[in-house]
């Protein structure tokens, strides 16, 4: 997913309505590209693609991960 995409914009996360961010797939640690809630520290997969917007396909992260998402997270 391209940051600049305007689909980006109107995203938003399935439990609290807030805007979603996008991180960059880190081929170092093989992750994928994904959308990332902070404020509940939820990780949404984005598969093929596509964004998993579903509650039950977002992932709880640690406080750990947490630290790392943020770096990760496009401008």
């Amino acid at each position: 997913m391209n940051p600049d995409d305007p689909l980006l914009k109107i995203l938003a996360c399935p439990l609290d309505k807030g805007p979603l961010h996008l991180l960059a797939s880190d081929e170092a640690l093989s992750d994928e590209e994904a959308l990332y809630n902070p404020r509940l520290h939820r990780r949404y997969p984005i598969v093929d693609g596509i964004p998993q917007l579903l509650p039950s396909s977002g992932e709880q992260v640690t406080e750990g991960e947490h630290e790392e998402l943020l770096k990760r997270m496009v401008p």
